[in-house]
């Protein structure tokens, strides 16, 4: 049976202007050195440079393995809710979002799952060998990953929040529905680099 096992991660942290921190590299070599163990094929990244940066610096324990950009990485909201699934939290949040936009965005996502959120190969093609991929991303796509292996309504996306360089696993099987093996694994940072990309009121 043919496995594609995908490690999600959020960036490492970032400055105002979209750029890696000092602190961001430090947890994106953590994320590498946890990885480093695991057969990895592919590293995957968003156009966005905090991703790049945090993708070539994971990469630097990962020697051989090819870094590469993926365009349906990059940072978007990939479903505007209607206003009765949207949480009173949330409200006013999507104030702004027109038509043309919302759509685009739902594109983009349906874009994602279907270039990621599958077994590699077809029926047709027979046995694929067990794939190992990592993909750097933003908190968003990696919610919309989660609650479409969840199977779970559009809006459940709200909420699910990750923080910078945590790892999520979601592995997808012939013939089965996807499993999440973890999510917001913060493991392999010490306790002053977890919970960055959280606000501060929420972090435990």
């Amino acid at each position: 049976m043919t496995t594609r096992h995908l490690y999600l991660a959020r960036h490492g942290a970032a400055n105002a202007f979209g750029e890696l921190t000092g602190i961001g590299h430090r947890q994106a070599s953590l994320l590498g050195e946890r990885l480093a163990g695991l057969p990895v094929d592919a590293v995957w990244h968003s156009p966005l440079p905090r991703a790049v940066a945090s993708a070539h610096e994971l990469a630097r324990h990962l020697p051989g393995v090819p870094v590469t950009e993926a365009a349906e990485l990059v940072d978007h909201v990939p479903y505007v809710p209607s206003a009765a699934e949207t949480p009173p939290s949330w409200a006013g949040f999507f104030d702004g979002y027109d038509d043309d936009e919302a759509a685009s965005g739902q594109r983009l996502a349906e874009a994602l799952v279907a270039r990621f959120a599958k077994v590699p190969g077809t029926a047709t093609e027979g046995a694929w060998p067990d794939t190992h991929e990592v993909l750097v991303t933003h908190a968003y796509q990696i919610a919309w990953l989660v609650r479409h292996a969840l199977d779970a309504p559009p809006s459940r996306w709200l909420g699910l929040n990750s923080a910078n360089t945590a790892l999520t696993v979601i592995e997808y099987r012939s013939g089965l529905p996807p499993t999440i093996v973890m999510f917001n694994d913060m493991s392999h940072l010490p306790a002053d680099l977890r919970w960055t990309g959280f606000p501060e009121g929420i972090r435990p």
